[in-house]
């Protein structure tokens, strides 16, 4: 079973890929939500050396780093190797 943990989001590293699907209107959306209830669902990384590569929860992840938290609540999962 997974367990939540806290990341910092300086150590979280976003594919290009992933940034090029990055909406900022759903950004504010999810950021008035997180305003009004908090960060209901953890965003998904995987750990590369020193930093964590995000998986899922681009727009969570931007939306807390628009609200000035510097902190997030994540799953870290294993990278599967095919």
């Amino acid at each position: 079973m997974l367990q939540k943990r806290t990341f910092r989001i300086a150590e979280i590293y976003v594919p290009v890929k992933r940034k090029k699907t990055l909406d900022p209107a759903k950004v504010e959306q999810i950021a008035e939500s997180i305003i009004e209830v908090g960060q209901t669902t953890p965003i998904r990384l995987r750990a590369d050396k020193d930093r964590f590569v995000l998986l899922e929860g681009l727009h969570r992840l931007e939306a807390l780093r628009a609200l000035g938290e510097d902190s997030v609540e994540g799953y870290l999962v294993q990278a599967r190797i095919h």
